[in-house]
């Protein structure tokens, strides 16, 4: 039986005269929270869409939930959803309107509601946020509503590109709470791209470190740190890629 829920083998892919991946190899178990790590413009984003079936790769051998990519793609694709960074809600809707819209996009009308639920239950919004328009949302709300979104549909992998990009201490601690008590109830596989290194150390159970387009590292961030003689996996990050000066 595959222990993974993703395998890529000497992954490579160009956007034109720019080489995103080069020979990218690297394994996600079930079950996990797995963080990408590394520099702007290491390949993390068209790593996390090619997983996401919504790129193509170059060559290379890709096999996302036991089904190899892009031949058997929509096989899996309702078994994945994907949250891109710049991801964003229906402003003139209210944030349980958003929740009822995409649970009967995927769902239809019959089970739309009881999947809302669950979704504004993971958002740990209040009710009297729930029914304001999504436009006088903070920016943490907001991305805690479009994170719940993405959780409420029940996919066997969920795949978040900087969950926390840009929000305060508070918001992040949420998301962070958010996805934990996810992956701890429901089983299911997160895999998720992030900067905040302090963030990946605290909710990621594996750690992938990408840099030029491949694979340097990965693992559990105890053993990466006694690996590299790192205190943090912020010193081990910085040992491995420097300061990018």
């Amino acid at each position: 039986m595959d222990t993974d829920i993703a395998t890529l083998i000497n992954v490579t892919k160009k956007f034109g005269k720019v080489t995103a991946l080069r020979g990218l190899s690297l394994r996600v178990p079930k079950g996990v929270i797995y963080g990408l790590i590394g520099p702007n413009g290491a390949g993390k984003t068209t790593t996390l869409r090619i997983i996401s079936t919504l790129v193509t790769p170059d060559s290379g051998i890709v096999k996302v939930l036991g089904h190899e990519l892009p031949h058997e793609k929509n096989v899996i694709r309702g078994r994945i959803a994907y949250l891109p960074e710049e991801a964003g809600l229906y402003e003139r809707l209210t944030g349980w309107e958003n929740l009822l819209y995409f649970a009967m996009i995927y769902f239809g009308r019959g089970r739309a509601e009881e999947v809302a639920k669950k979704g504004a239950y993971i958002s740990g919004l209040k009710s009297e946020d729930l029914h304001r328009r999504a436009g006088e949302y903070s920016k943490g709300m907001a991305r805690r509503l479009a994170i719940a979104r993405a959780l409420m549909l029940d996919a066997d992998l969920i795949i978040l590109d900087e969950p926390t990009s840009g929000l305060d201490v508070f918001s992040s601690y949420r998301i962070r709470k958010m996805l934990r008590e996810y992956v701890k109830n429901s089983g299911k596989t997160i895999i998720l791209s992030s900067h905040n290194m302090l963030e990946v150390e605290e909710i990621c159970d594996y750690v992938g470190l990408i840099n030029k387009g491949i694979l340097i590292t990965s693992g559990p961030p105890s053993m990466l740190k006694a690996k590299y003689h790192g205190r943090t996996l912020e010193e081990v990050f910085i040992s491995i890629v420097g300061l990018g000066e």
